[in-house]
């Protein structure tokens, strides 16, 4: 993939947008821990999203972005729902039972399951032997996660999980459909419904019941507002900027360096281990990550030339979304 852009941005703009995308993205997890000590889950991640989002498509109205249709809006509630409520949301509600750590090796299914929809489902590019070995190590990954030994509450997490990042790779393919003239723009309507829908399930389960504002501790309320402006904000603007001026194959790496992050911190600072069994399945999740981001190798002589492919189109793999995480935020 080509850069979009003619001048070449400086090195240290390059490492602080990789730095954000990378440690902030990585420490959402334990942030997203430590704000639903106090707070409801859905409700949590409701007032996040909406929040985030408002604040990033006010700010592109005012720079001059016209405003959108019903089209879009529609599109926004579609591709919000499955990333930011059936994706974000439910890794927020399922870190209740499951270590952040762990959630996020589980998260770093979703380039695994692109592949594997784009070929399959959305009409991409048919698999390559390297993707076929990297998607089965990756399924093997998540059923050692899945094998039985948890209590019922982890194991439901851990479900949850999975389901979660499916979702969540469905709304990052759908949302390469949507026309919209600012990704930005988008990406804060997209936040804007996921928000509205995650605020409605916290209504539906209750979890207004009970909820004291005056009762949330200092601790969550920095987590907060760091998931709000930091997790959100600026590691989106940052990761939508990258994908102008870097290569897709190079942002994406994201995917399999947050885990690292994510499980360091929250052994560091939430005194959270893993076992054998996930150290195994990160392993396999991980290696398969990285066997999806390998490109295959041209050949030296096209039989048939295409009108559709050319020698720089992404790989299934590197296909983002126009919204984070895009193909993974993770959280």
């Amino acid at each position: 993939m080509t850069p979009a852009t003619t001048s070449s941005p400086s090195r240290l703009a390059l490492i602080v947008a990789f730095a954000a995308i990378y440690v902030v993205w990585g420490s959402t997890y334990l942030a997203i821990l430590i704000a639903i000590e106090t707070v409801p889950p859905f409700l949590m991640a409701g007032f996040r999203f909406l929040f985030a989002g408002l604040a990033l498509y006010g700010w592109m109205r005012l720079r001059g972005v016209a405003g959108s249709g019903w089209r879009p809006w529609a599109w926004a509630v579609v591709v919000g729902g499955l990333m930011m409520a059936g994706g974000n949301g439910v890794v927020t509600w399922a870190e209740q039972w499951v270590p952040s750590g762990l959630a996020s090796v589980i998260v770093a299914t979703v380039p695994i399951w692109m592949v594997g929809l784009d070929a399959t489902v959305f009409g991409g590019r048919k698999l390559t032997a390297t993707a076929v070995a990297g998607l089965v190590l990756g399924m093997l990954g998540v059923v050692l996660l899945a094998s039985p030994g948890g209590d019922s509450a982890a194991m439901r997490g851990i479900v949850m999980l999975v389901l979660a990042s499916l979702s969540w790779s469905v709304g990052s393919l759908l949302s390469r459909r949507v026309d919209h003239p600012s990704s930005l723009a988008m990406a804060g309507m997209q936040m804007i419904s996921g928000g509205v829908i995650l605020l409605l399930w916290g209504t539906l389960v209750h979890e207004w019941r009970g909820f004291d504002v005056a009762a949330i501790s200092t601790r969550s309320w920095i987590a907060f507002v760091y998931l709000v402006t930091f997790g959100s904000i600026l590691a989106l603007g940052c990761y939508v900027w990258l994908m102008r001026v870097s290569t897709a194959s190079a942002v994406s790496t994201y995917a399999f360096v947050n885990p690292v992050v994510a499980v360091f911190l929250g052994w560091a600072f939430a005194g959270e281990r893993l076992g054998v069994n996930e150290w195994i399945a990160a392993a396999f999740i991980l290696g398969a990550v990285v066997l999806l981001q390998m490109k295959r190798k041209p050949k030296a002589v096209e039989a048939k030339p295409s009108t559709r492919e050319t020698a720089d189109e992404p790989e299934p793999g590197e296909q983002c979304s126009q919204v984070p995480a895009l193909c993974q935020e993770r959280a």
